[in-house]
Parts: C-alpha cells; structure tokens; sequence
C-alpha cells in the first residue's frame, strides 16, 4: 500500500519526505530569504489576519493502489485511515473517483485487518481493461470525528487497469486455470488447503495483493504451532489473513488429486513460476468447489467482491 503526501512521487509501503534547509545552513540567501528582505504591505485596518490551522489530532490515510500502476480488473481503490472516522458521510463527500468510461461503482466502508476504518470505491462488475482511474481526496480541513482529529492536506492517486485476466481455483477437480479475455491460457494441478478445519482454503473470491517472491513462511504467524517454518517462492499474496498461491515442491505427490496444504494454493516450482511471470495485482482469484471454510470478509485482503451489489452499495455512508 501507499501513503500519498500531495505532490511526491511514491514508492510501494513508503512516502518520501520533502528535504528541508537546516536553521543552520549557509552559502547564497534563498529566494525566500530576498523576498523577506523587502518591504512588505502592511494589513489593511480592520482586517483580522488569518489563524494558522493547528488541529489537536491529525488523522492520515494509506492509499492503495500506488500512483501511475497498472492493475487488474478486480482492484478496488482503497483508503485506510490511521485513526477512527466517525463522520464517514462528511469524509466520504470529499472523495471524487474520476474514471476514463464512465464505470459505475460504489464507495463502501469495511473494518481493514488490523482494525482500522477503511472504505473502497469498488465497481460495480471488474474493471475494463484500460480503463483509466484517478481519485481526488479533497480532505484538507476535513474533520473525521470523535478520537480521529482532522486532516491537514489532500491526496490524489492513479492508476490504468491492465490484461483483463483471472485465475479460477477449482477445489474439486484440483488445478488452477488462467484465463485472458475469456479464453483459457493454461490449467495447471494444484494441492489446496486441507479440508475440515482451519487448514482449508478460503473460497469466494480474493484479490492479488502483491508478489512477494522468496518469503519465509511460518505456521505459528497464523495460529497453526509449529507446523512449518519454510523458505517459500513465487509467493503470491491473497489475504491479509496469510493465504498464497505459490510454490510447494514439498507437496508434489498430492498436486491434481488431493486437497493438503496448511491453506495455501501450492503448485510445482516451474508451473508457479509461470503463473507468477503472468499475473499482476489486483487480479481475481475464484476458488470454488468444497472444503473450503467459507469466504473472507471483505476487509481480509479485498475480498469485497464476495458482498453482493445492492449490499456493497448500502455500506456507503451517503445515500
């Protein structure tokens, strides 16, 4: 994810600070420093000078997707706020979603992993491909409410939706089918989440989040003991709750005809290096079949295209 600061560009989970002179630094007088030396205007009488707007608490925000990214077609816009948002229709007003063909879409306020308040601007169907995406954050001066403060600047973020693609995930037949524009690319097996408990698959539909590459995995980071402690590739991010597709040599003898993983979409080291070269975020990942423990709730990861249209809509906060 990313935290805009206005007019900097960004680079993914940082935001570059703007550098600034030190009270201490020498050498020619600035520009500044050669207006300050001339005569300025007196105020006018009877006029009050404007107060510098000093909020008690500031409230920010964490913007995904990046600026300038190209995405796929079930990417929502997302906002995550540091602190409480009690005004979400008055915040909500101040967010305009500007797209290149009209897209029709609805903002709807979800509670992220971790928490926090969040709401996305998700369409109605997935993106086109290449469709063009801009939101505009006017929320400077805008106050979120009790224990959430105000915030002190505006945001903005883009992005274009690229190869309208998607990975179907079939449980009972056990192997994954990318398919472009309609048309199937390659199926390939796979060993999915062992059913009957927590070690089963979400099912629904998750969205690809990021690739990770080479991460070390750990059972106990999600409440499984001490299951596995492995040194993964091609990981591909699903949840925030932990589940992946990604590689799992380890697993071969169950790929194409049993479900027995600890949750995860594991494939051969070359077939998961194949879908990771083809895959981009924001992606949909459909997994259906049986044994899978359900569907995430909408802030796990960005699963919202799990909640129907007219219920998406009602989590708006505006009428």
């Amino acid at each position: 994810m990313i935290r805009i600061r206005p007019l900097i560009p960004l680079a993914l989970a940082t935001a570059a600070s703007a550098a600034a002179l030190s009270a201490c630094s020498g050498g020619s007088p600035s520009a500044a420093d050669t207006v300050a030396d001339k005569p300025q205007p007196k105020a006018s009488p009877g006029k009050r000078q404007a107060k510098p707007f000093r909020p008690d608490k500031v409230n920010k925000l964490t913007l995904a997707p990046g600026k300038d990214t190209t995405v796929g077609v079930a990417q929502p816009l997302s906002i995550v706020f540091d602190h409480p948002v009690k005004n979400k229709a008055a915040v909500e007003r101040h967010l305009k979603v500007t797209t290149s063909n009209d897209t029709v879409g609805s903002w709807g306020w979800v509670q992220h992993y971790d928490g926090r308040d969040r709401v996305d601007w998700r369409p109605k169907e997935y993106w086109k491909s290449g469709t063009k995406v801009t939101l505009e954050a006017h929320l400077n001066r805008v106050d979120s409410g009790a224990e959430g403060g105000w915030f002190v600047r505006d945001y903005a973020t883009s992005f274009v939706v690229g190869k309208s693609q998607r990975v179907d995930v079939d449980l009972d037949s056990k192997h994954l089918t990318l398919v472009r524009d309609g048309r199937t690319v390659r199926s390939v097996p796979m060993s999915a989440g062992t059913p009957g408990g927590e070690k089963a698959s979400w099912g629904g539909t998750s969205v690809l989040m990021a690739k990770e590459g080479t991460i070390n995995m750990r059972s106990q980071t999600v409440g499984l003991g001490n299951a596995y402690d492995k040194m993964v590739d091609y990981s591909m991010r699903l949840t925030w709750s932990g589940m992946y597709a990604h590689a799992a040599p380890w697993n071969a003898a169950y790929f194409g005809t049993v479900n027995h993983s600890s949750g995860c979409i594991g494939m051969t080291d070359s077939d998961a290096s194949w879908l990771y070269g083809q895959v981009q975020v924001g992606d949909p990942f459909e997994v259906t079949g049986s044994g899978s423990k359900g569907k995430p709730a909408a802030g796990n990861g960005y699963s919202e295209w799990n909640v129907s249209w007219a219920d998406w809509q009602a989590k708006s906060a505006l009428p």
